[in-house]
Protein backbone atom coordinates (compact mmCIF):
# COMPACT_ATOMS: atom_id res chain seq x y z
CA UNK A 1 0.00 0.00 0.00
CA UNK A 2 1.30 3.38 -1.33
CA UNK A 3 1.78 6.11 1.68
CA UNK A 4 -0.14 8.93 1.54
CA UNK A 5 1.89 12.70 1.58
CA UNK A 6 0.66 14.75 4.43
CA UNK A 7 0.13 18.12 3.58
CA UNK A 8 1.35 20.78 6.21
CA UNK A 9 -0.69 23.90 6.41
CA UNK A 10 1.71 26.06 6.92
CA UNK A 11 3.66 25.16 4.07
CA UNK A 12 3.19 28.48 1.40
CA UNK A 13 1.40 26.94 -1.68
CA UNK A 14 3.23 28.38 -5.04
CA UNK A 15 0.48 29.38 -7.33
CA UNK A 16 1.61 29.77 -10.40
CA UNK A 17 1.29 32.87 -12.58
CA UNK A 18 -0.56 32.48 -15.89
CA UNK A 19 0.09 36.09 -16.94
CA UNK A 20 3.79 34.62 -17.85
CA UNK A 21 1.71 32.36 -21.09
CA UNK A 22 0.70 35.44 -22.02
CA UNK A 23 2.51 37.51 -24.86
CA UNK A 24 2.44 41.44 -24.02
CA UNK A 25 0.26 42.19 -27.04
CA UNK A 26 -2.26 39.80 -25.79
CA UNK A 27 -2.17 41.50 -22.45
CA UNK A 28 -2.62 44.52 -23.92
CA UNK A 29 -5.39 43.73 -25.72
CA UNK A 30 -7.27 42.19 -22.49
CA UNK A 31 -6.43 45.54 -20.47
CA UNK A 32 -7.69 47.35 -23.02
CA UNK A 33 -10.97 46.04 -23.14
CA UNK A 34 -11.44 45.89 -19.17
CA UNK A 35 -13.31 48.82 -17.72
CA UNK A 36 -11.12 51.89 -17.08
CA UNK A 37 -11.66 51.68 -13.62
CA UNK A 38 -10.22 48.07 -13.05
CA UNK A 39 -7.40 49.41 -14.58
CA UNK A 40 -5.70 50.64 -11.34
CA UNK A 41 -6.29 47.73 -9.17
CA UNK A 42 -5.09 45.20 -12.70
CA UNK A 43 -2.25 47.42 -12.34
CA UNK A 44 -1.48 46.43 -8.50
CA UNK A 45 -0.95 43.11 -9.82
CA UNK A 46 2.44 42.30 -11.41
CA UNK A 47 5.35 44.81 -12.41
CA UNK A 48 4.88 43.58 -15.86
CA UNK A 49 0.92 44.68 -15.14
CA UNK A 50 1.88 48.18 -14.03
CA UNK A 51 4.09 48.44 -16.77
CA UNK A 52 1.72 47.48 -19.83
CA UNK A 53 -1.16 49.91 -17.91
CA UNK A 54 1.16 52.62 -19.11
CA UNK A 55 0.84 51.92 -22.26
CA UNK A 56 -2.87 52.20 -22.18
CA UNK A 57 -2.38 55.99 -20.62
CA UNK A 58 -3.27 58.67 -23.00
CA UNK A 59 -4.00 61.56 -20.57
CA UNK A 60 -1.12 62.97 -18.11
CA UNK A 61 -1.49 65.80 -15.52
CA UNK A 62 1.88 66.22 -13.86
CA UNK A 63 2.25 67.39 -10.33
CA UNK A 64 5.83 67.41 -9.53
CA UNK A 65 8.67 68.46 -12.41
CA UNK A 66 11.31 66.22 -11.36
CA UNK A 67 8.64 63.29 -12.13
CA UNK A 68 8.98 64.26 -15.89
CA UNK A 69 11.76 62.34 -17.25
CA UNK A 70 10.11 58.98 -15.73
CA UNK A 71 7.08 59.82 -18.24
CA UNK A 72 8.44 58.32 -20.95
CA UNK A 73 9.42 54.70 -19.82
CA UNK A 74 6.13 54.80 -17.60
CA UNK A 75 3.49 56.21 -19.71
CA UNK A 76 5.03 55.49 -23.84
CA UNK A 77 2.16 56.69 -25.14
CA UNK A 78 0.63 60.22 -23.90
CA UNK A 79 -1.14 62.24 -26.49
CA UNK A 80 -2.27 64.92 -23.85
CA UNK A 81 -0.32 66.20 -21.54
CA UNK A 82 -0.43 69.23 -18.29
CA UNK A 83 2.81 70.69 -17.23
CA UNK A 84 0.99 73.85 -15.70
CA UNK A 85 0.18 72.26 -11.88
CA UNK A 86 4.14 71.00 -12.32
CA UNK A 87 5.07 74.34 -13.31
CA UNK A 88 5.88 75.99 -10.31
CA UNK A 89 8.40 75.28 -7.64
CA UNK A 90 7.07 73.04 -5.17
CA UNK A 91 6.40 75.16 -1.20
CA UNK A 92 8.32 74.43 2.00
CA UNK A 93 7.18 71.82 3.99
CA UNK A 94 5.78 74.41 6.44
CA UNK A 95 3.82 76.04 3.67
CA UNK A 96 0.19 74.62 3.21
CA UNK A 97 -1.17 77.64 1.07
CA UNK A 98 -2.92 76.72 -2.02
CA UNK A 99 -3.94 79.58 -4.32
CA UNK A 100 -7.18 78.57 -6.77
CA UNK A 101 -7.94 80.96 -9.36
CA UNK A 102 -10.10 80.13 -12.42
CA UNK A 103 -9.49 76.70 -12.47
CA UNK A 104 -5.80 76.96 -11.56
CA UNK A 105 -4.61 75.75 -8.21
CA UNK A 106 -1.16 76.23 -7.49
CA UNK A 107 0.80 76.03 -3.94
CA UNK A 108 2.44 79.15 -2.78
CA UNK A 109 5.56 79.21 -1.15
CA UNK A 110 6.07 81.07 2.10
CA UNK A 111 7.19 84.38 1.88
CA UNK A 112 5.70 84.82 -2.04
CA UNK A 113 4.26 88.43 -3.52
CA UNK A 114 0.72 88.40 -3.85
CA UNK A 115 0.40 88.22 -8.55
CA UNK A 116 4.05 87.38 -9.20
CA UNK A 117 4.64 84.51 -11.17
CA UNK A 118 6.98 82.34 -8.93
CA UNK A 119 7.48 79.70 -11.99
CA UNK A 120 10.11 77.24 -12.82
CA UNK A 121 13.25 79.59 -14.76
CA UNK A 122 13.55 79.48 -18.56
CA UNK A 123 16.64 76.32 -18.21
CA UNK A 124 14.22 74.20 -16.53
CA UNK A 125 11.49 73.93 -18.43
CA UNK A 126 13.51 74.22 -21.65
CA UNK A 127 15.01 71.01 -20.64
CA UNK A 128 11.31 69.48 -19.73
CA UNK A 129 10.53 70.33 -23.19
CA UNK A 130 13.15 68.99 -24.83
CA UNK A 131 12.14 65.29 -23.02
CA UNK A 132 8.71 66.08 -24.26
CA UNK A 133 9.54 66.74 -27.56
CA UNK A 134 11.37 63.49 -28.33
CA UNK A 135 9.83 61.38 -26.26
CA UNK A 136 6.12 62.00 -27.58
CA UNK A 137 5.69 62.72 -31.50
CA UNK A 138 2.29 61.91 -31.49
CA UNK A 139 1.50 64.81 -29.23
CA UNK A 140 -1.99 66.13 -29.63
CA UNK A 141 -3.25 68.36 -26.38
CA UNK A 142 -0.37 70.43 -24.50
CA UNK A 143 -0.89 72.63 -21.45
CA UNK A 144 2.47 75.18 -20.71
CA UNK A 145 3.69 78.08 -19.40
CA UNK A 146 4.92 80.80 -22.11
CA UNK A 147 8.29 80.73 -19.91
CA UNK A 148 10.00 78.98 -22.60
CA UNK A 149 12.64 79.86 -25.04
CA UNK A 150 13.00 80.81 -29.12
CA UNK A 151 14.94 77.25 -29.73
CA UNK A 152 12.55 75.17 -26.99
CA UNK A 153 9.38 76.11 -28.89
CA UNK A 154 10.45 75.59 -32.30
CA UNK A 155 11.88 72.11 -31.42
CA UNK A 156 8.69 71.35 -29.95
CA UNK A 157 6.72 72.50 -32.79
CA UNK A 158 9.25 70.39 -35.15
CA UNK A 159 9.03 66.92 -33.52
CA UNK A 160 5.46 67.29 -32.05
CA UNK A 161 4.13 67.35 -35.89
CA UNK A 162 0.53 66.54 -35.30
CA UNK A 163 -0.24 69.17 -32.12
CA UNK A 164 -3.77 69.89 -32.33
CA UNK A 165 -4.26 71.73 -28.86
CA UNK A 166 -2.47 73.95 -26.98
CA UNK A 167 -3.03 75.65 -23.85
CA UNK A 168 -0.70 78.52 -22.71
CA UNK A 169 -0.64 80.49 -19.67
CA UNK A 170 1.27 83.61 -18.59
CA UNK A 171 1.95 84.72 -22.13
CA UNK A 172 2.88 88.09 -23.50
CA UNK A 173 2.90 89.03 -26.71
CA UNK A 174 6.82 88.09 -27.57
CA UNK A 175 5.45 84.91 -26.06
CA UNK A 176 3.62 84.46 -29.50
CA UNK A 177 6.42 85.41 -31.88
CA UNK A 178 7.07 81.60 -32.83
CA UNK A 179 3.59 80.24 -32.50
CA UNK A 180 3.51 79.43 -36.46
CA UNK A 181 5.99 76.63 -35.21
CA UNK A 182 2.49 74.49 -34.32
CA UNK A 183 1.48 73.87 -38.07
CA UNK A 184 -1.51 71.86 -36.83
CA UNK A 185 -2.59 74.06 -34.45
CA UNK A 186 -6.92 74.11 -34.28
CA UNK A 187 -7.61 74.92 -31.09
CA UNK A 188 -5.85 77.24 -29.18
CA UNK A 189 -5.96 78.95 -25.06
CA UNK A 190 -4.61 81.85 -24.28
CA UNK A 191 -4.87 82.81 -20.89
CA UNK A 192 -2.20 86.50 -20.01
CA UNK A 193 -3.20 87.25 -16.91
CA UNK A 194 -4.78 85.35 -13.54
CA UNK A 195 -5.80 87.80 -10.97
CA UNK A 196 -3.39 86.58 -8.00
CA UNK A 197 -1.17 84.45 -9.71
CA UNK A 198 0.83 86.07 -12.97
CA UNK A 199 -0.05 89.74 -14.05
CA UNK A 200 2.61 90.37 -16.71
CA UNK A 201 2.72 92.41 -19.76
CA UNK A 202 -0.39 90.72 -21.15
CA UNK A 203 -1.40 90.16 -24.49
CA UNK A 204 -1.95 93.36 -26.57
CA UNK A 205 -3.13 93.84 -30.43
CA UNK A 206 0.36 92.89 -31.34
CA UNK A 207 0.19 89.71 -29.71
CA UNK A 208 -3.22 89.35 -31.38
CA UNK A 209 -1.87 90.08 -35.07
CA UNK A 210 0.79 87.93 -34.54
CA UNK A 211 -1.41 84.95 -33.49
CA UNK A 212 -3.69 85.69 -36.86
CA UNK A 213 -0.52 85.69 -39.14
CA UNK A 214 0.78 82.36 -36.99
CA UNK A 215 -2.05 80.19 -36.68
CA UNK A 216 -4.76 80.46 -39.73
CA UNK A 217 -5.87 76.87 -39.04
CA UNK A 218 -7.41 77.39 -35.41
CA UNK A 219 -10.95 76.35 -35.18
CA UNK A 220 -11.66 77.02 -31.95
CA UNK A 221 -9.80 79.91 -29.55
CA UNK A 222 -9.92 81.17 -26.05
CA UNK A 223 -8.86 84.62 -25.20
CA UNK A 224 -8.33 85.04 -21.42
CA UNK A 225 -7.57 88.11 -19.55
CA UNK A 226 -6.11 89.83 -22.78
CA UNK A 227 -5.93 93.32 -24.19
CA UNK A 228 -6.50 94.52 -27.75
CA UNK A 229 -8.88 96.22 -29.59
CA UNK A 230 -11.05 96.59 -33.14
CA UNK A 231 -8.13 95.90 -35.07
CA UNK A 232 -6.75 92.59 -32.96
CA UNK A 233 -10.01 91.17 -33.05
CA UNK A 234 -10.81 91.96 -36.77
CA UNK A 235 -7.06 90.63 -37.46
CA UNK A 236 -8.37 87.10 -36.31
CA UNK A 237 -10.88 87.21 -38.10
CA UNK A 238 -9.43 88.20 -41.22
CA UNK A 239 -6.42 85.90 -41.31
CA UNK A 240 -8.50 82.86 -39.41
CA UNK A 241 -10.74 82.53 -42.06
CA UNK A 242 -11.80 78.79 -40.20
CA UNK A 243 -12.65 80.18 -37.02
CA UNK A 244 -16.18 78.65 -35.53
CA UNK A 245 -15.48 78.98 -31.76
CA UNK A 246 -14.39 82.53 -29.85
CA UNK A 247 -14.75 82.21 -26.07
CA UNK A 248 -13.99 85.76 -24.51
CA UNK A 249 -12.81 85.52 -20.87
CA UNK A 250 -12.57 88.29 -18.18
CA UNK A 251 -10.74 90.39 -21.16
CA UNK A 252 -9.54 93.96 -20.62
CA UNK A 253 -10.19 94.55 -24.11
CA UNK A 254 -10.60 98.62 -25.56
CA UNK A 255 -13.74 100.23 -26.07
CA UNK A 256 -15.20 99.72 -30.04
CA UNK A 257 -13.22 95.82 -29.79
CA UNK A 258 -16.82 93.93 -30.52
CA UNK A 259 -17.32 95.51 -34.12
CA UNK A 260 -14.54 93.49 -34.97
CA UNK A 261 -16.28 90.00 -34.85
CA UNK A 262 -18.50 91.22 -37.88
CA UNK A 263 -15.03 89.99 -39.44
CA UNK A 264 -15.47 86.47 -38.13
CA UNK A 265 -17.51 85.38 -41.17
CA UNK A 266 -17.53 81.38 -39.94
CA UNK A 267 -18.08 82.09 -36.38
CA UNK A 268 -20.80 80.05 -35.27
CA UNK A 269 -20.47 79.68 -30.92
CA UNK A 270 -19.49 83.00 -29.21
CA UNK A 271 -18.94 82.69 -25.31
CA UNK A 272 -18.32 85.16 -23.03
CA UNK A 273 -16.91 83.90 -19.53
CA UNK A 274 -16.67 86.41 -16.17
CA UNK A 275 -16.11 89.41 -18.05
CA UNK A 276 -17.12 92.58 -16.28
CA UNK A 277 -18.14 94.58 -18.99
CA UNK A 278 -19.17 93.56 -22.71
CA UNK A 279 -17.73 96.69 -24.55
CA UNK A 280 -17.30 99.78 -23.15
CA UNK A 281 -18.32 102.26 -26.05
CA UNK A 282 -19.34 99.93 -29.01
CA UNK A 283 -19.91 102.50 -31.15
CA UNK A 284 -23.31 103.16 -33.49
CA UNK A 285 -25.51 100.51 -34.93
CA UNK A 286 -24.41 100.94 -38.33
CA UNK A 287 -20.48 100.68 -37.80
CA UNK A 288 -21.24 97.45 -35.74
CA UNK A 289 -22.18 94.54 -38.93
CA UNK A 290 -22.94 91.71 -37.89
CA UNK A 291 -22.10 87.63 -37.43
CA UNK A 292 -24.58 86.20 -39.37
CA UNK A 293 -24.25 82.07 -38.55
CA UNK A 294 -23.90 82.84 -35.03
CA UNK A 295 -25.92 80.23 -33.36
CA UNK A 296 -24.90 79.84 -30.14
CA UNK A 297 -24.53 82.56 -27.68
CA UNK A 298 -23.30 81.92 -24.03
CA UNK A 299 -22.86 84.68 -21.33
CA UNK A 300 -21.42 82.95 -18.06
CA UNK A 301 -20.23 84.96 -14.87
CA UNK A 302 -21.06 88.21 -16.77
CA UNK A 303 -22.00 91.32 -15.08
CA UNK A 304 -24.29 92.76 -17.53
CA UNK A 305 -24.95 96.27 -16.48
CA UNK A 306 -24.72 98.60 -19.84
CA UNK A 307 -27.77 98.10 -21.65
CA UNK A 308 -26.30 99.38 -24.75
CA UNK A 309 -23.33 96.75 -25.12
CA UNK A 310 -25.71 93.94 -24.61
CA UNK A 311 -27.88 95.75 -27.37
CA UNK A 312 -24.98 95.69 -29.52
CA UNK A 313 -24.16 91.85 -28.74
CA UNK A 314 -27.21 91.04 -29.92
CA UNK A 315 -27.32 93.31 -33.26
CA UNK A 316 -24.24 91.59 -33.89
CA UNK A 317 -25.99 88.38 -33.18
CA UNK A 318 -29.12 88.70 -34.42
CA UNK A 319 -29.58 85.29 -36.10
CA UNK A 320 -28.39 83.57 -32.62
CA UNK A 321 -30.81 79.93 -31.98
CA UNK A 322 -29.10 79.26 -28.36
CA UNK A 323 -29.02 81.49 -25.37
CA UNK A 324 -27.44 80.56 -21.98
CA UNK A 325 -27.77 83.43 -19.09
CA UNK A 326 -26.08 81.64 -16.61
CA UNK A 327 -24.78 83.44 -12.82
CA UNK A 328 -24.91 86.91 -14.84
CA UNK A 329 -25.76 89.67 -11.99
CA UNK A 330 -27.53 92.19 -13.57
CA UNK A 331 -30.39 90.44 -16.02
CA UNK A 332 -33.17 92.72 -14.93
CA UNK A 333 -36.29 92.15 -17.14
CA UNK A 334 -35.26 95.59 -19.01
CA UNK A 335 -31.59 93.97 -19.90
CA UNK A 336 -33.35 90.60 -20.84
CA UNK A 337 -36.03 92.35 -23.03
CA UNK A 338 -32.99 92.93 -25.79
CA UNK A 339 -33.27 89.47 -26.46
CA UNK A 340 -36.43 89.91 -28.42
CA UNK A 341 -35.56 90.68 -31.61
CA UNK A 342 -33.93 87.57 -32.00
CA UNK A 343 -36.54 85.80 -33.86
CA UNK A 344 -34.58 82.84 -34.17
CA UNK A 345 -34.22 81.62 -31.05
CA UNK A 346 -34.87 78.23 -30.27
CA UNK A 347 -32.98 77.09 -27.29
CA UNK A 348 -32.87 79.61 -23.80
CA UNK A 349 -31.31 78.76 -20.81
CA UNK A 350 -31.78 80.91 -17.79
CA UNK A 351 -29.50 79.71 -14.41
CA UNK A 352 -29.24 81.81 -11.50
CA UNK A 353 -31.13 84.90 -12.96
CA UNK A 354 -32.11 86.29 -9.73
CA UNK A 355 -33.56 89.55 -11.09
CA UNK A 356 -35.73 87.65 -14.15
CA UNK A 357 -39.15 87.79 -13.16
CA UNK A 358 -41.95 86.02 -14.34
CA UNK A 359 -43.43 89.02 -16.33
CA UNK A 360 -40.21 89.41 -18.28
CA UNK A 361 -39.52 86.39 -18.96
CA UNK A 362 -42.79 85.56 -20.76
CA UNK A 363 -43.04 89.34 -22.44
CA UNK A 364 -39.84 87.48 -24.36
CA UNK A 365 -40.47 83.78 -24.58
CA UNK A 366 -44.19 84.23 -26.22
CA UNK A 367 -42.59 86.43 -29.08
CA UNK A 368 -40.46 83.73 -30.43
CA UNK A 369 -42.57 81.58 -32.93
CA UNK A 370 -39.41 78.79 -33.07
CA UNK A 371 -38.46 78.02 -29.67
CA UNK A 372 -37.93 74.81 -28.80
CA UNK A 373 -36.35 74.34 -25.41
CA UNK A 374 -37.09 75.88 -22.69
CA UNK A 375 -34.68 75.74 -19.07
CA UNK A 376 -35.26 77.85 -16.31
CA UNK A 377 -32.81 76.95 -13.03
CA UNK A 378 -32.62 78.57 -9.71
CA UNK A 379 -34.21 82.29 -10.56
CA UNK A 380 -36.03 82.65 -7.50
CA UNK A 381 -38.29 85.67 -8.95
CA UNK A 382 -40.02 83.16 -11.20
CA UNK A 383 -42.92 82.22 -10.43
CA UNK A 384 -45.26 79.36 -10.92
CA UNK A 385 -48.21 81.50 -9.31
CA UNK A 386 -47.76 84.29 -12.35
CA UNK A 387 -47.37 81.73 -15.41
CA UNK A 388 -50.14 82.49 -17.75
CA UNK A 389 -52.58 80.63 -19.81
CA UNK A 390 -50.35 82.00 -22.88
CA UNK A 391 -47.45 81.01 -21.01
CA UNK A 392 -48.87 77.20 -19.75
CA UNK A 393 -49.91 76.99 -23.98
CA UNK A 394 -46.49 77.33 -24.46
CA UNK A 395 -44.67 74.40 -22.35
CA UNK A 396 -46.97 72.15 -23.84
CA UNK A 397 -45.85 72.63 -26.92
CA UNK A 398 -42.37 72.87 -26.91
CA UNK A 399 -39.67 69.44 -27.17
CA UNK A 400 -38.21 69.83 -23.76
CA UNK A 401 -38.95 71.65 -20.86
CA UNK A 402 -36.64 72.23 -17.47
CA UNK A 403 -38.41 74.23 -15.08
CA UNK A 404 -37.21 74.75 -11.60
CA UNK A 405 -36.90 78.30 -11.03
CA UNK A 406 -36.96 77.65 -7.30
CA UNK A 407 -37.69 74.96 -4.71
CA UNK A 408 -41.07 75.27 -4.36
CA UNK A 409 -41.85 74.82 -8.15
CA UNK A 410 -45.18 73.36 -8.29
CA UNK A 411 -45.58 73.85 -12.62
CA UNK A 412 -45.97 69.70 -13.41
CA UNK A 413 -48.82 69.23 -11.39
CA UNK A 414 -50.46 72.49 -12.38
CA UNK A 415 -50.14 71.28 -15.75
CA UNK A 416 -51.64 67.97 -14.95
CA UNK A 417 -54.20 68.37 -17.37
CA UNK A 418 -52.73 70.63 -20.41
CA UNK A 419 -51.52 66.88 -22.15
CA UNK A 420 -48.11 67.41 -21.66
CA UNK A 421 -46.25 64.44 -22.11
CA UNK A 422 -48.75 62.72 -24.39
CA UNK A 423 -48.02 64.25 -27.67
CA UNK A 424 -45.12 62.49 -29.36
CA UNK A 425 -41.71 63.97 -28.68
CA UNK A 426 -43.07 66.34 -26.33
CA UNK A 427 -42.24 65.84 -22.43
CA UNK A 428 -41.18 67.75 -19.44
CA UNK A 429 -38.14 66.78 -18.26
CA UNK A 430 -37.97 67.36 -14.09
CA UNK A 431 -34.43 68.15 -12.71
Amino acid sequence: MASSEIHNPSSPVTVPNLTNLLSDEILLRILSSSPSSTLVSSSLVSKRLLQLSGHLRHTIVLLDWSSLPLLPSRFPNISNLNLIPASFPPPSLSSHILLSRSKLSIPVPCGAEFGKCFCLDQEAYDEGLKIVADAFPGLRRLSILAVASENAVLNLGEKCPILQELDLHNCSDSSLQNISAFSNLQILRLVATVEGVYSGSGITDIGLTILARGCKRLVKLELGGCEGSYAGVSAIGTCCSMLEELTISHHRMDAGWMAGLSCCENLKTLKFLGCRNIDLDPGSDEHLGSCPIVERLHLQRCQLRDKRSLRALFIICDKVRDILFQDCWGLTDDMFSITSFCRSVRFLSLHRCSRLTTEGLQSVVLSWNELQHLSVISCNKVKDSEVSSAMSNLFSILKELKWRPDSRSFLKASLRGTGMGKKGTKFFKKT
